[in-house]
């Protein structure tokens, strides 16, 4: 089995990169951000933590994680979002230790793992390869600010907290350009699957 790492900025295209290779026979795709989530709302020590350090806020009145009012919190301030992966990031490592236990279990040929932040976690270490996704700015910005409803410099503040486009592509063992429509991303995709699996 291999395990390939998905990453790049915000409005990279990464979702699409991994909604491709979760089409292709053997891939097992599992996104970071949904664990997270996940866990912070299931996890009692995880939740406990959470409300100790930033407040009963981040809960709302049915017990469910109040995400915007977190992310409002911690984007602008890089000491409250130092804090919040501290607690979230090792929970995090924990489950893609046993999600990489349970694709070899189930024979999975590739399992991939997309997270916006690889490099920044450590999460690489446990990766056999990296690829990296990366679009124009101005692309990622007009994304970003659709899908989310948020302002251009929300988008900017968040991309303020991640590695610059130059530093992942150094990083990475891949780069997928997403700078063309939607079949030249593919046949990145495509190609990179063939080198990973079928070869």
């Amino acid at each position: 089995m291999r395990t390939l790492g998905i990453t790049g900025g915000i409005g990279s295209g990464k979702s699409v990169v991994a909604a491709r290779l979760a089409e292709k026979p053997g891939v097992r795709v599992v996104h970071a951000d949904d664990v997270a989530k996940r866990l912070m709302q299931e996890e009692p020590a995880l939740r406990t933590a959470l409300v100790e350090r930033f407040g009963a806020e981040v809960y709302d009145a049915g017990g469910r994680l109040n995400r915007p009012a977190l992310a409002a919190r911690v984007f602008a301030d890089a000491r409250e979002l130092a804090a919040l992966n501290a607690l979230v990031h090792p929970a995090v490592r924990r489950e893609l230790l046993a999600d990489i236990e349970r694709a070899r279990a189930d024979g999975v040929a590739l399992l991939v793992y997309e997270a916006a932040l690889i490099f920044e976690t450590g999460a690489d270490r446990h990766l056999d390869a990296v690829a990296a996704v990366d679009a124009p700015v101005e692309d990622r910005l007009a994304r970003v600010q659709a899908r989310d409803g948020v302002s251009r410099e929300q988008v900017e503040e968040r991309m303020r907290h991640q590695l610059p486009p130059k530093d992942l592509r150094r990083l990475a063992d891949f780069v997928i350009e997403n700078d063309g429509d939607l079949a030249h991303l593919h046949a990145q995709v495509d190609a990179l699957y063939e080198r990973l699996v079928a070869a």
